[in-house]
């Protein structure tokens, strides 16, 4: 079953990391890094439905939660990416109750949801009963806070039947307020936004999740009450990794290597 949602209702911090690149080799790599879930990013990733299957494909012999983020609040590509294996899935720009019940109906079956019945990817978890049969108590459903909008409207987004917890969009959710677009943010008045929503999911038995751009910010956040923290992305680690080997490189060698 979702061992990650299995986690998440135990009360254990989660790390996920999170797929830009569309490569099912890329995927494979981050898969054996540690992480408990794996995002395929088809929002503002370079990522379409056939590198997601792929990526999924190249990670399925390794002990993480495939997830997908979607482009856009659309129940077409939520039933398909579901259908293609995604254990769960986080939806940008939720930023009403009727967004977060659209987005539910979407990722559910019967008599819950309005999801179309067609696993063809999902249906090979189902070997000792149909995947339909356990698909609603399974998939997680994750709409984004990362407006002003949907901060106003957090307790009635979160007063949805069949969200499993909310995810953080903080460069959105900064830029949404007038500030400058950045990950790791310092902002009281962000911060404030951050403990409300802790709160508020506590109170509900829901999860709250966040994206990061360090390991050691998402810390922070898992100190702070934060279950799922992503660690930036696998083109952004790549970079950074580069770098600092090309920064060590050129310091050490001297003038000969600038």
């Amino acid at each position: 079953m979702n061992e990650l949602r299995a986690r998440l209702k135990s009360g254990k911090a989660c790390l996920n990391g999170w797929l830009a690149i569309p490569s099912g080799f890329s995927a494979e790599v981050m898969a054996q890094c540690g992480f408990h879930s794996v995002t395929v990013d088809m929002q503002h990733g370079v990522q379409d439905y056939l590198s997601m299957v792929q990526c999924f494909q190249a990670m399925d012999k390794y002990p993480i939660t495939p997830l997908v983020r979607v482009p856009w609040n659309e129940p077409g590509v939520i039933g398909k990416v579901l259908d293609g294996g995604a254990w769960g899935v986080i939806c940008p720009m939720v930023n009403t109750s009727a967004d977060a019940k659209a987005l539910v109906a979407a990722a559910l079956y019967p008599p819950t949801g309005k999801r179309s019945s067609g696993p063809i990817r999902a249906s090979a978890y189902g070997e000792a009963s149909p995947y339909q049969t356990f698909a609603n108590d399974e998939v997680l459903v994750m709409p984004m806070i990362e407006t002003q909008e949907a901060v106003d409207n957090m307790d009635a987004i979160l007063d949805v039947p069949g969200i499993s917890g909310v995810y953080i969009g903080p460069s959105d959710l900064g830029f949404s307020y007038g500030l400058k677009p950045v990950l790791d943010r310092e902002e009281p008045q962000i911060f404030a936004i951050y403990e409300k929503l802790l709160a508020a999911t506590k109170k509900r038995g829901l999860f709250a999740g966040i994206h990061n751009s360090t390991g050691a910010y998402a810390a922070r956040m898992i100190a702070m009450g934060f279950q799922f923290v992503t660690l930036a992305n696998d083109s952004g680690l790549m970079a950074r990794a580069a770098r600092a080997e090309i920064d060590v490189a050129r310091k050490t060698a001297g003038d000969v290597a600038k």
